[in-house]
């Protein structure tokens, strides 16, 4: 089985630019917003987890508040689950067209923890795209997600908020072009040795350096998958790996475009590689100390122009 796991990594389609542009080039990322927005989001009375309903809404209300602002339309997309309300964010832009992009990104956590990596970088970057985006003129919508319940004991659920909304995109036949999952996106290392795998032959190709983002893949991200990795490698402002392989990988599908693949949506996630490399992972040592705004700053402005070139 070993051995089917590497056969379906060496299939990945992109090896890393070695030459990256200098951060200090970088022309549209507010490293001020970025930060202000990993405060608000992690500072919370009490961590903004599935038992901790009122810091999720205090969350909730921030992102809301902050899209509403750039957004030609912005709303909860409330549901229940054992009693309690819980809540997706939608921001909407380009609203006249009907073929729609969505980002999305999770800004639950679990247990007691900051979470700043997982998700609040995610939900950062998710924000300062949506900033961005809305001063451009595009030919397709873009909805803005930002997603409760990703984190156990709901995750691979239909409590998921990714699943509620992936599901009411499904239901009333609504054309997305694709989906752009933000997970974890803040964590670096430029120690040799600090990235793992979950094959250790797999560090041979893609290094021990935990100095990259990923795109990743699978057969159902299709045109848009190719276009969003072809593109976020030619902007060059991160080392930028790419992979495509099947759920049998663990890892592969650990975050909200699960359940876009699901219902056979183009789906990507724009990820660190989470507990492959940052050993914080849902433990209180997940702070904001701890993130790379330099290298996050760079994947966003990566992922700005990318969306922006989307044909």
């Amino acid at each position: 089985m070993k051995n089917l796991f590497y056969v379906l990594f060496l299939i990945l389609s992109i090896y890393a630019d070695s030459q990256t542009k200098p951060i200090d080039s970088l022309r549209f990322i507010s490293q001020n917003r970025i930060k202000n927005d990993l405060i608000k989001i992690t500072q919370t009375p009490k961590s903004r987890n599935y038992q901790n309903i009122k810091s999720l809404n205090i969350v909730a209300n921030y992102i809301k508040s902050e899209l509403t602002k750039v957004c030609d339309s912005t709303n909860f997309q409330p549901y229940q689950v054992n009693g309690n309300t819980y809540k997706n964010i939608i921001g909407s832009i380009g609203v006249k067209h009907k073929k729609r992009i969505i980002i999305g990104a999770h800004y639950d956590v679990f247990g007691n923890q900051q979470g700043a990596d997982d998700n609040a970088s995610g939900v950062s970057g998710l924000l300062e795209l949506a900033r961005l985006l809305s001063q451009e003129k595009l030919n397709y919508r873009i909805d803005f997600l930002a997603y409760t319940l990703e984190e156990p004991p709901f995750f691979r659920t239909q409590q998921m908020g990714s699943y509620i909304h992936a599901n009411y995109l499904y239901l009333n036949n609504i054309p997305v072009k694709g989906m752009i999952c933000l997970e974890m996106i803040g964590y670096y290392n430029d120690k040799k040795g600090s990235q793992s795998y979950p094959i250790p032959e797999m560090a041979l190709k893609y290094g021990d350096t935990a100095d990259f983002i990923t795109v990743v893949q699978n057969e159902k991200s299709g045109e848009f998958g190719n276009q969003i990795k072809l593109l976020m490698k030619k902007q060059n402002f991160i080392k930028t790996n790419s992979f495509k392989g099947s759920h049998l990988v663990r890892g592969i599908d650990f975050s909200d475009h699960l359940n876009y693949w699901n219902f056979n949506y183009p789906a990507v996630m724009i990820t660190n590689t989470s507990f492959y490399r940052n050993k914080n992972y849902h433990t209180k040592n997940d702070t904001i100390e701890s993130l790379d705004l330099n290298k996050m700053s760079a994947v966003i402005e990566q992922l700005y122009i990318t969306i922006k070139q989307l044909k």
